[in-house]
């Protein structure tokens, strides 16, 4: 009944200039990443209001080996979550729990291991191959399916990186993560604009 957001979001999504503006003149669309280690499943994926966490990610990207970016850039969007599966929300929390369980005891019935989360390499410092989240949201949503409910994204936060000072509960790269299941909730999409200096000075 509350699953559906009020209003629109400001979604930041770090790529390759190039391959920017080809969407931008709407020659190319956002790619819908469907890996089994996603963090929120298949989707589009955006930094809600967070432009600079969106540009950092594209820096770092760019640092991989197989990286397709060769300029870091960042494009903007305005997004209608529509009938969002919000991980900030109770209801979903238990809904993921269910998934969870029933995932396993599917998975154990059959004789197949549970996915687990893990690094890709010794520099992450956090799960960064969430190949068991990624399962259990693919569950949720299958559960939810089956009673005829069909979520248009998902949204999650996530505390990542280091202390932003000596034991502090807050983290240097904390944001608000989206999936964007459904294409239609990408309503525009637009060039961040630079900070101007206001007020004026005279």
């Amino acid at each position: 009944m509350y699953s559906t957001k009020p209003s629109y979001v400001f979604g930041f999504h770090g790529l390759d200039k190039e391959v920017a503006f080809e969407i931008l003149n709407q020659k190319k669309e956002f790619k819908h990443s469907n890996n089994d280690h996603d963090w929120l499943a298949h989707g589009i994926y955006f930094w809600e209001n967070n432009y600079e966490r969106a540009k950092q990610y594209a820096i770092e990207d760019m640092k991989r080996a197989k990286s397709k970016i060769n300029e870091p850039f960042v494009l903007g969007a305005i997004l209608d979550l529509g009938n969002c599966l919000d991980l900030l929300d109770q209801k979903n929390l238990d809904l993921l729990k269910i998934a969870y369980t029933e995932l396993k005891e599917n998975l154990e019935s059959q004789g197949l291991p549970l996915p687990k989360n893990s690094s890709f390499g010794n520099n992450d410092f956090d799960f960064k191959k969430r190949e068991l989240d990624c399962a259990v949201i693919r569950y949720a949503h299958q559960l939810a399916a089956e009673e005829g409910v069909y979520f248009d994204s998902v949204r999650a936060a996530f505390i990542e990186g280091e202390e932003i000072y000596e034991n502090a509960g807050f983290k240097i790269q904390n944001h608000i993560q989206l999936a964007i299941i459904n294409p239609n909730c990408i309503k525009g999409i637009f060039l961040p604009r630079k900070k101007v200096e206001f007020p004026y000075s005279s």
